[in-house]
C-alpha cells in the first residue's frame, strides 16, 4: 500500500509557530512519527510539505499517476479556502483523511469550516500527531 501525506502551509514551522496551539515538536519529529507508523503498518509513504497551493494541487494530481491508495492531508491554511484543493481531491477520488493538529473546531470562527472535508471520507481533529497515525491505520485497515 501506497498512502501519500500531504502538510500545507507552515507546518514546516512547527515548534516554533504558537508552540501553546501546535507544541513544541519539530515538523521533523512529524517525519519521524510518519515514517515509524508507515513501517510498523507495513506501507510505503511519502510525505510533502508546501506553502504553495499549486504544489499541494500538483502532490494530489501526481498521486492519481503514482497509483497512491491513500491520502492523508492536512491543508492548515488552505483547509479554509482553497476550492482548487477539493476539485484535485475530488478529481483523483483516492480515499482521503483530513488531519488538523488542533482542534479547529473550536478556535477562530473561520477555522469552522473545511472545503476539503468533501471529499475526505473522515476528518481527525485535535490530536496532534497522533492524528495522522489514526489517518494512517484508518487507510491501512482499507486495503
Amino acid at each position: 500500500m501506497k498512502i501519500l501525506v500531504i502538510n500545507g502551509p507552515n507546518l514546516n514551522m512547527l515548534g516554533i509557530r504558537e508552540p501553546d496551539i501546535y507544541g513544541k515538536k519539530t515538523y521533523a519529529d512529524l517525519v519521524d512519527t510518519i515514517e515509524a507508523c508507515a513501517k510498523r503498518l507495513g506501507v510505503c509513504v511519502t510525505v510533502f510539505q508546501s506553502n504553495y497551493e499549486g504544489a499541494l494541487v500538483e502532490a494530489i494530481q501526481n498521486a492519481y499517476f503514482d497509483n497512491v491508495d491513500g491520502i492523508v492531508i492536512n491543508p492548515a491554511a488552505y483547509t479554509h479556502t482553497s476550492v482548487a484543493l477539493l476539485d484535485a481531491l475530488k478529481a483523483v477520488s483516492i480515499p482521503t483523511v483530513e488531519v488538523h493538529l488542533s482542534d479547529v473546531d473550536n478556535r477562530d470562527e473561520f477555522r469552522k469550516h473545511s472545503f476539503v472535508k468533501a471529499a475526505c471520507e473522515k476528518t481527525i481533529t485535535g490530536k496532534g500527531f497522533d492524528g495522522y497515525v489514526e489517518a494512517m491505520e484508518y487507510l491501512a485497515a482499507k486495503q
